[in-house]
């Protein structure tokens, strides 16, 4: 029987109102004391009701139509079953996790931590270029990754499943506690996102345009320049106040 279980959520939506889900998928990344973290069999989806029509914004994201819709249950019916289902969950998980946080609240979840897989791998593939769900897909190509489950992009399921696979050599490469710990700091970007120096690593910047980057809008752009310089003054030697022999006179 596992001893751990993270269940990876991925949710398509109306538009931006908090109960705006159309429809929710979720995919279990579980310990096997025999072959570490895997990805599990039990996988999932749910069309769901939000109750107004579809925008076309988002209905051209996942094509998901106000008809498939109309019978389905409303959010609030159904989200504890899935965000909270029999046996013990220690964690929920997704890509951009903030995202899944607006409409999965504290009470639906009943206060369970979140991982963000976007934020995780900023810190163990920061040597990637870029940090979308799909992109990491086919850069990293995810070794036991069935193409077709993981298809078509941008509905729940299908995102939810490659997700899970992210997070499943997250957790193999570290710690489930570090990957909550990193998920409640905002995103550590290995390079700098915009701007004239756009795609440059922190460490080639100078001070004073490091200190610039601490009013940028961004909270991660913010946090990458602070660590930065925080680890700078870490190697910076100790400042001697005073000779280390003092003189006779």
């Amino acid at each position: 029987m596992s001893t751990f279980r993270v269940r990876v959520i991925d949710l398509e939506t109306a538009g931006n109102g908090q109960s705006d889900v159309c429809e929710i998928g979720w995919q279990d990344v579980v310990f096997d004391s025999a072959d570490g973290w895997v990805v599990s069999s039990e996988r999932g989806s749910l069309l769901v009701n939000p109750g107004r029509p579809i925008s076309p914004d988002t209905m051209a994201v996942h094509h998901i139509l106000d008809r498939e819709v109309a019978d389905a249950p409303y959010w609030k019916e159904i989200a504890r079953s899935i965000l909270r289902p029999d046996g013990k969950i220690d964690a929920l998980a997704a890509h951009r996790a903030t995202f899944e946080q607006r409409y999965c609240t504290p009470r639906m979840t009943g206060g369970l931590p979140w991982i963000c897989t976007w934020k995780c791998a900023l810190r163990i593939w920061p040597e990637l270029p870029r940090f979308s769900n799909q992109m990491l897909r086919y850069q990293r190509m995810p070794q036991g990754l069935i193409h077709e489950l993981g298809l078509p992009a941008h509905r729940a399921m299908p995102d939810a499943y490659v997700t899970a696979h992210h997070l499943r050599d997250q957790l193999n490469a570290t710690s489930l506690e570090q990957l909550l710990a990193w998920s409640n700091e905002p995103g550590l970007l290995p390079r700098v996102p915009t701007g004239s120096d756009r795609g440059k690593r922190w460490d080639r910047l100078s001070l004073e345009t490091l200190a610039e980057f601490l009013h940028d809008r961004d909270v991660d752009v913010r946090f990458s320049a602070q660590t930065e310089l925080t680890r700078r003054s870490e190697l910076q030697p100790p400042v001697v106040s005073e000779p280390v022999q003092r003189t006779l006179l």
